[in-house]
């Protein structure tokens, strides 16, 4: 996509990691925002949705939404509303407007699992958290792309301490 560029490159050994860097980028996003988790299956998307929708203030269970899709989270005090998808099992992207999706994208913060199978409707302007297994099977490598607007809101996030 035209404009989007590495952000920065992070290194995630265990899941205590994983949601310290769930904290720092949580307080970023907003309603509107799509976040873009890419990875091989079991790579870690759905513990990172877990961890960003718990540093919102969501208390209860996050379920993974593989089976129905869709998990829909309501405001917590602050927080956007989330919308957290699994489109792993999507046969066509325009099985996703039976979601509501657009919805989702208008008034809450999106976070997509396997957004390659949403095709040309993945909205422009969309943050990309790749994961990638390494070697030892439990570090991930978090690969952060988007654009400039992206950049300059992760630019104070604190993320590479």
């Amino acid at each position: 996509m035209s404009g989007q560029k590495l952000l920065r490159q992070l290194i995630l050994p265990d899941l205590a990691a994983t949601k310290k860097f769930a904290g720092r980028l949580a307080p970023l996003l907003k309603i509107r925002d799509v976040v873009a988790l890419d990875g091989s299956l079991g790579a870690g998307k759905t513990e990172i949705c877990r961890a960003i929708i718990h540093a919102l203030g969501y208390r209860g269970e996050v379920p993974s939404p593989t089976f129905n899709l869709l998990q829909i989270y309501q405001s917590t005090g602050q927080a956007p509303p989330v919308w957290h998808m699994d489109l792993y099992r999507l046969n066509r992207p325009e099985e996703a407007f039976e979601l509501g999706i657009e919805d989702g994208f208008d008034m809450a913060l999106s976070l997509i699992e396997w957004p390659s199978k949403l095709g040309r409707y993945l909205p422009p302007g969309f943050l990309t958290l790749r994961l990638d297994i390494m070697a030892d099977g439990c570090t991930r490598k978090l690969t952060i792309v988007g654009g400039p607007e992206w950049a300059a809101r992760l630019e104070n996030g604190h993320f590479d301490d």
